[in-house]
């Protein structure tokens, strides 16, 4: 019996590795030219130093954003099993399978200076589009599916009789929410935000179109390596190296925060 189940186990594997070597071979085409090229006179690029910190102070902003108005609203989907809330879930999940083009092209039709709405902000001074605002703007929405879905899934993991009893013993709702349910679902959050921000700080097409690409206002990091691979190899692989550094710390975080949260869900039991 286990020596046919290791025939089924290496059949899978098999099966799988064609998908394994396309993954695998261009990170590894990445090092080689990292190994080549060498990244000094990338990282010391002007240009580099303007879209990093762009990148970093438009996400870090993103992430407040998101955290801040979407833990409230996943623990609200959590608890809720309706027609309304899973409408409401589906319209958040949505920039999840939109192309990220076409959730720029909506935001500017929505916020841009043609628009009513863009028109009326424009005429107060306050039009998002092509501005560092219109990036902070694109990244909240195509990032905060990522985060309100792993965020629901955490509040949905906790034992709901462990609230029922805060809330005999005299908690109120606030209390319950801050000193029981957020420690308990803390590390799903910090996996989802993690998540939405390594989301945010990659994200291309939507600041495209709704931000657009101006060195040391809207220039982030895929939009430096977009415009500088065929005339600054250098600066593109500084800027690849850096982002693919952050997704492989990120993955590392999920784990360890996966792991902790496996504990602490055993733990409670």
């Amino acid at each position: 019996m286990s020596a046919r189940r290791g025939e089924r186990l290496g059949l899978s594997f098999a099966l799988g590795l064609p998908l394994l070597v396309l993954l695998a071979v261009p990170t590894l085409a990445l090092l080689a030219a990292l190994a080549r090229e060498g990244l000094g006179s990338g990282l010391a690029s002007p240009q580099f130093r303007a879209a990093l910190f762009t990148s970093l102070r438009t996400s870090t902003l993103a992430l407040a954003l998101i955290v801040g108005f979407g833990t409230p609203f996943a623990w609200w989907l959590a608890r809720r099993e309706g027609r309304l809330a899973r409408v409401l879930d589906g319209l958040t999940q949505l920039p999840i399978v939109m192309p990220p083009a076409v959730v720029g092209l909506a935001l500017l039709l929505a916020l841009g200076t043609q628009s009513p709405l863009g028109a009326w902000l424009d005429a107060r001074g306050w039009s998002p589009a092509f501005r560092s605002s219109a990036v902070v703007l694109a990244q909240v929405v195509v990032a905060s599916p990522f985060y309100l879905g792993g965020a629901r899934a955490s509040f949905r993991r906790i034992d709901r009789r462990m609230l029922d009893v805060a809330a005999t013993l005299g908690a109120t709702p606030g209390q319950v929410f801050l000193r029981v349910t957020l420690p308990l679902a803390l590390p799903g959050l910090a996996a989802a935000a993690a998540m939405a921000w390594a989301r945010a700080l990659g994200e291309f097409g939507a600041t495209l179109i709704f931000a657009g690409n101006l060195p040391g206002r809207t220039q982030t990091m895929p939009l430096a390596i977009w415009e500088t691979f065929d005339v600054d190899l250098d600066l593109a692989l500084a800027a690849s190296a850096l982002l693919a550094l952050v997704g492989a710390l990120t993955l590392w975080l999920l784990r360890g925060l996966e792991g902790r949260g496996e504990r602490m869900r055993g733990g409670s039991r």
